[in-house]
């Protein structure tokens, strides 16, 4: 008997698990033959991610490096500038992150930070938020004419789907770590940080440095997807590397181990542990997963940061989406002047982009 179909909290069909893992894996294989014709040709790739907190970025980043070479491929995930820091031309502490050759370099948030909390939470002014704006273009074309592959990702995710996230972490002692003050501040200020992805995208979505929208509120697509994309946009090549010979081990000679009992051995707690029947345990948790919830609601569309995404009513949205946000304050004339936008900021009222 198939595995009862499973939904998102705005009633999106989730990819089930058997079709996921073999294509994950599929892909896992096809990222491993990527880096190795980075190595071998000296690429530089630098791959951002950005979206809403609980969008899934953590989890995309945790399977795209699961089988890379970690000699190769790292994550830079930053913490809070430090006060030398913040005296710094803005993109410096990031350019030191940046690939050599033969580099991969995955940045969980990345310097879009001052587009998006800087901004909302007023951690940073209104002149300094206008020259990145103006700067971030040319920064970013400064990479690319000097031979960096650059990948940008935004994931969006809805309302629904992310307080749903947030409830379900708050409920895990494993996960509690990944919620903070700050990750609230994103169902109270929701428009806010529409309003300045919206402005971000109207200045930083460029014919030659372009940003991905990633649809995340299945997890297990929305890794599927930025895999499979980032790949189809890398010209790389199945490079196989040289053959390693294994010799032969060479017989012992005058070599004695000495006494077992001169060492100090970690204690054999794991032949202590009562033995599981593997797939009757994995039988029972599927068949609960699988048991239908009662009362469960019933959504008609979507809300996040999608241009499919206007179509929000107000009964789906959180309780502390509904509560009266704080007026942004207004760009400063030197961004609102700015040439060329590429994208619409303005939204119907009922968008919560």
């Amino acid at each position: 008997m198939p595995p009862m179909a499973k939904y998102t909290a705005t009633g999106i069909l989730k990819l089930d698990t058997d079709t996921y893992e073999k294509e994950l894996k599929r892909l896992q294989a096809e990222l491993v033959t990527m880096q190795q014709w980075i190595i071998e040709t000296g690429a530089r790739l630098v791959v951002l991610f950005e979206g809403r907190d609980a969008a899934g970025k953590g989890s995309s980043i945790k399977r795209m490096t699961e089988y890379l070479n970690p000699r190769h491929a790292r994550i830079a995930a930053l913490p809070a500038p430090t006060e030398r820091q913040k005296t710094q031309w803005y993109f410096q502490r990031y350019v030191e992150h940046l690939p050599a050759a033969g580099e991969i370099v995955l940045f969980d948030r990345s310097w879009y930070n001052r587009a998006g909390v800087e901004r909302v939470m007023g951690f940073c002014t209104d002149v300094e938020y206008a020259r990145f704006l103006r700067q971030a273009p040319s920064f970013e074309r400064m990479l690319i004419d000097d031979g960096v592959l650059l990948r940008k990702y935004w994931f969006s995710v809805s309302d629904v789907e992310q307080e749903a996230r947030f409830r379900s972490r708050a409920n895990d002692p494993m996960r509690r770590w990944k919620l903070s003050p700050m990750d609230m501040q994103s169902i109270s200020r929701w428009e806010d940080y529409s309003r300045a992805k919206d402005t971000m995208m109207q200045f930083t979505d460029l014919s030659d440095s372009p940003w991905y929208t990633v649809e995340s509120d299945d997890k297990k697509s929305s890794r599927i997807n930025i895999i499979a994309h980032l790949l189809s946009t890398v010209p790389y090549q199945d490079i196989h590397p040289k053959p390693v010979e294994i010799p032969s081990r060479p017989e012992a000679i005058g070599y004695h181990r000495p006494p077992r009992e001169s060492n100090r051995y970690v204690p054999d707690h794991a032949h202590t542990l009562e033995h599981v029947d593997g797939k009757k345990a994995k039988a029972k948790a599927k068949a609960k997963a699988d048991k239908p919830k009662k009362n469960k609601k019933s959504h008609d569309g979507k809300s996040g940061d999608g241009p499919h995404d206007h179509g929000h009513k107000a009964h789906e949205e959180p309780a502390a989406a509904q509560a009266p946000v704080a007026v942004e304050t207004p760009a400063p004339a030197e961004v609102l002047a700015a040439p060329d936008p590429t994208t619409e900021t303005s939204a119907p009222e009922t968008a919560l982009a």
